[in-house]
């Protein structure tokens, strides 16, 4: 199994930029696709990005595409999210998500795909 842990997260203004990071540990990094979600207060959570086991393949929710970057660095065991243009209805707590996948190709968008998770980091953006 993996364990999980974010950080990054802060009190930022509109425009603002913030790189999350997921740290893992226990079983081999590589092997898993990585996905990040986020939940505001009062709403469901949120898929936003997905990353492949070898980075090759990416995805993003239309929400965040073209603002968010997802990226990995395996030899580092550990998941990036940079976010720029950050807007207050990015504010949410966000949350790194590990699936043991066999393929080095695909990503996943299901939340219930995803069996670990971080315990989150809190971004707030400010207007």
């Amino acid at each position: 199994q993996v364990q999980l842990a974010e950080s990054g997260g802060g009190l930022v203004q509109t425009g603002d930029s913030l790189r999350l990071s997921c740290a893992s540990s226990g079983r081999a990094f590589s092997d898993y696709a990585m996905g990040w979600f986020r939940q505001a207060p009062g709403k469901e959570r949120e898929w936003i990005a997905a990353i492949s086991r070898n980075t090759g393949t990416t995805n993003y929710a239309g929400s965040v595409k073209g603002r968010f970057t997802i990226s990995r660095d395996n030899a580092k065991s550990t998941l990036y999210l940079q976010m720029n243009s950050l807007k207050p209805e990015d504010t949410a707590v966000y949350y790194c998500a590990a699936k043991l996948a066999g393929s080095i190709r695909v990503y996943y968008t299901d939340g219930e795909a995803y069996r670990y998770w971080g315990q989150g980091t809190q971004v707030t953006v400010s207007s």
